[in-house]
């Protein structure tokens, strides 16, 4: 009889005791420290280094039984006879299937357990339905449980009417009244439970600001790699400045804004703006803005206008919150108070009093409702017609129907002219599509805004008495639309039309002039490079 090895292996000691341990030092250094000495420093060091594998020997039991008991029990089977062994074997097989994983054993000695074979008879009766059923558990479901499987509900024989004649079954008296309503955002669930709240911050040497504003400097560098970090530190921290933060569990900082404000201008101007990647998909962003000019309306009754600098990224996203690209406040007023960035679009946002932002979708609701009240009136596309008896299931075949007898059909303006005439769809080619690749390029130039549209009389009057073929983008956009450009040359010479007319109108030194040839240089380089790929 081995000793098994549990009880002989000597106990390991433990490394080191919670009270050995060193004293770590503090988790906020001086701004004197430099960045090398931060990243060298014992606190970054235990913080970052993997924990060290422990030295005690982990032993691995496959059986709760010793090695003595499987050996006497092999010497034993060996002498039973073959259908006391398969018996076993069952027996063992469910045991096992019993028994609790292995990570979930306590560390209590078990006893020893013995097994006795029970000799079972050569031949045995098949078992009857009812037994074997009870043995496969088919009864009462599974093993004696409830059929968990939802069954579904009959349906009677006016839904199987409407189903087969292509009717939806949710139409009947059981269907909504109304469209299924908006999915309710992330955002605003977890704003109502409580799980994040929007909080304005400001540098009052407030131990509750410097944490939150620690949170946004540090949003802020992470999400605006390409801005210099010192720069973004100096301006969260500036006391000038104003913030507006989303935090959740606690200081937890998942988006927020950083603003400077110009009361006695009437403007403020947006310096930072960012949400967490993680929390982009949830509707932060944009209840962030409306939070924030909420805030604006609450604070600074008098300024209703803010100006931004957006990154070529995120104009999409300034856009779908009120921001335009047209500047309308007066260059007067913010033109020495804001600063210039490389690389961006400078947009602005103007606030009307009568809207309150925080209650955007009742205001949209009310607003569609009001054009679909306006389109009843004009419309009978909300009108449902019944359908057809002649088509209801159990009627002959072989039914024709004319056309003015459908019900709805005369009312919607239908005639059997619009029937025989042929919709013939437009030929497009492969030049069609480089050409309009082509325009949208030069529509989305920095350079093209004062060639999309055409020149309006009531802002430059004798310009009609100087051109006599004027071109703009937007007329060459409905030309091509409407296949009116037999081949590309015909393209290009109303793009040079745009051009020449340009250049005739404005002196070199106007920034129209300038413009022109710009955009003429890009369109000439464009067509160059096609050539060379045509070879």
């Amino acid at each position: 009889m081995r000793i098994p090895v549990s009880l002989v292996s000597p106990p390991i000691p433990a490394t080191s005791s919670p009270g050995n341990l060193p004293s770590l030092p503090s988790l906020c250094p001086s701004n004197s420290h430099t960045r090398e000495e931060q990243a060298s420093s014992p606190v970054s060091s235990i913080l970052s280094d993997p924990p060290q594998p422990s030295n005690k020997r982990r032993r691995i039991s496959i059986s709760s039984l010793s090695d003595d008991d499987d050996d006497d029990d092999d010497d034993e089977e060996e002498d039973r006879p073959l259908a006391a062994r398969m018996a076993l074997k069952t027996s063992t097989r469910a045991e096992k299937s019993t028994r609790p994983p292995a990570s979930k054993r306590s560390g209590k000695t078990r006893g020893k357990a013995s097994h006795k074979a029970q000799t079972a008879p050569v031949s045995l009766l098949p078992p009857s339905e009812p037994e074997e059923a009870q043995m496969n558990g088919a009864v009462n479901g599974v093993n004696g449980h409830v059929n968990g499987v939802k069954v579904e509900d009959v349906m009677d024989q006016s839904q199987l009417s409407r189903l087969a004649a292509g009717v939806t079954v949710d139409t009947g008296a059981n269907a909504p009244a109304g469209p299924p309503g908006r999915t309710e955002k992330i955002a605003i669930t977890e704003m109502r439970r409580g799980v994040i709240q929007i909080t304005p911050v400001e540098n009052d040497s407030q131990p509750r600001s410097f944490i939150i504003l620690a949170g946004l400097k540090t949003l802020f560098q992470k999400q605006l790699p390409n801005m210099p970090r010192e720069y973004i530190a100096r301006l969260v921290l500036d006391s000038n400045s104003r913030g507006l933060a989303i935090i959740k569990r606690g200081f937890k900082v998942v988006g927020g804004i950083c603003f400077r404000p110009f009361p006695h201008r009437g403007f403020a101007e947006i310096v930072f703006f960012a949400t967490a990647s993680a929390d982009q998909e949830k509707g932060y962003g944009g209840m962030l803005m409306d939070h924030f000019k909420a805030h604006i309306k609450s604070a600074y009754p008098e300024m209703m206008h803010f100006l931004t600098y957006a990154d070529n990224y995120a104009v999409g996203y300034f856009e779908k919150q009120g921001f335009s690209k047209d500047i309308t406040l007066d260059r007067s007023v913010w033109a020495a108070y804001i600063k210039d960035y490389e690389g961006g679009t400078i947009m602005q946002c103007t606030m009307l009093n009568k809207v309150d932002y925080l209650d955007k979708p009742n205001i949209l609701a009310q607003q569609q409702e009001a054009v679909m009240t306006k389109i009843r009136q004009m419309s009978r596309s909300h009108i449902v017609y019944p359908g057809l008896p002649q088509f209801q299931p159990g009627e002959p075949g072989g039914v024709t129907v004319d056309p003015k007898d459908v019900p709805g059909l005369r009312e919607s303006g239908w005639t059997l002219k619009m029937a025989m005439e042929e919709v013939r769809p437009v030929s497009r080619n492969a030049d069609t599509y480089y050409l309009e690749r082509i325009l949208k390029e030069l529509q989305g130039h920095p350079q093209a805004w004062a060639f999309l549209q055409p020149v309006k009389a009531e802002e430059v009057p004798d310009y009609y008495d100087v051109i006599t073929k004027p071109m703009d983008f937007s007329t060459m956009e409905h030309k091509l639309e409407t296949n009116q450009y037999p081949n590309i040359d015909a393209f290009v010479a109303d793009a040079q039309l745009v051009f020449d007319n340009c250049k005739t109108y404005n002196p070199e030194h106007t920034i129209y002039h300038r413009n022109a040839i710009k955009i003429e240089k890009y369109l000439k380089d464009q067509l160059l490079e096609e050539l060379k790929r045509d070879g």
